[in-house]
């Protein structure tokens, strides 16, 4: 006869924790009016994204993101969508990272990123009614305005270089991550806009400013949050950027990946939109107060 499991038993208290924020969250989407969808985890096509890959299921792939599935749901006329999964990414380990997570993505016609700013900003009031989040040697206030930054005003803020020099010298990720996140979010929400076309591919380009696309992401106490856009509509672009990262990641030397092209075929019939990814799982983190991402999930890997 084997012991009690003192590390799952010791996760009681934060998964009961846990599982009140979900109740929150699906609370709150079904009183905004959106309706609650599940789609397929196993797909035969991810997006290609270079920095991302897909867990092998066959000859398909375990999905990284419900997006493909949930764009296609906005085509055929549903308006207000969201969906609570988990969803698997190769090699993703660490203390904000697991290679299995889950995610909350919702997709709203008819609006921009700045409405999903908006919706960003009621959803966590609604979820933490108090009013702030408590930190280790801060507490960090929801009351709004959040901040907003561009992506070039924060390099210029707080990294050592400009962010065109940093994209030119190909350290653009590590100067974000080491000199900028850190600063983010940290006495109350930021929003990092404006990010260039070229690490935005599904997402619209600003109008009157063709360098960058109509992209945030959500940072709270250094930590990226959620990731959100205007959608791209227009299927011959997307073919051609989904082209252009596709062939990004086979320089780099990664496994090929084919295009979704049922979501291509039907984009042209998407409405205007916006969508967005929020991490449920640092979302708990930052609202109980933990300080790794193991912590607040019942089983990591090395657990099974």
């Amino acid at each position: 006869m084997t012991g009690l499991n003192w590390s799952l038993s010791r996760k009681k208290s934060l998964l009961l924790q846990r599982a009140a924020i979900l109740h929150k969250v699906r609370a709150f989407f079904l009183e905004q009016g959106y309706l609650e969808v599940e789609t397929p985890h196993r797909i035969p096509a991810n997006a290609p994204e270079p920095h991302i890959d897909a867990a092998p299921s066959g000859d398909w792939a375990l999905h990284t993101s419900p997006e493909i599935a949930m764009k296609r749901l906005l085509a055929a006329g549903h308006e207000k969508i969201f969906q609570i999964c988990r969803v698997w990414r190769e090699g993703e380990f660490g203390r904000y990272h697991l290679p299995e997570f889950t995610l909350l993505e919702w997709y709203r016609s008819g609006i921009d990123y700045h409405d999903l700013m908006a919706e960003c900003t009621a959803l966590l009031q609604s979820i933490v009614p108090e009013g702030k989040l408590t930190r280790p040697g801060r507490q960090i206030s929801l009351a709004a305005p959040w901040e907003k930054l561009t992506l070039a005003e924060a390099f210029s803020s707080y990294a050592s270089m400009n962010l065109d020099h940093a994209l030119e010298a190909g350290c653009f990720e590590e100067v974000l991550t080491a000199e900028v996140e850190p600063h983010l979010g940290k006495a109350r929400p930021t929003f990092l806009t404006e990010f260039p076309v070229a690490m935005a591919a599904l997402a619209r380009v600003k109008p009157g400013d063709p360098r960058v696309a109509e992209r945030f992401e959500l940072y709270i106490d250094g930590l990226e949050l959620a990731n959100a856009f205007s959608e791209l509509t227009d299927p011959l672009e997307q073919r051609k950027r989904f082209a252009a990262d596709e062939e990004r990641r086979r320089a780099a030397g990664k496994t090929p990946y084919p295009l979704p092209e049922s979501f291509l075929s039907e984009l042209a019939a998407m409405p205007e939109a916006a969508g967005i990814a929020l991490g449920l799982d640092r979302l708990v983190m930052l609202i109980t107060g933990t300080e790794k991402i193991d912590d607040v999930v019942a089983f990591t890997p090395d657990d099974l």
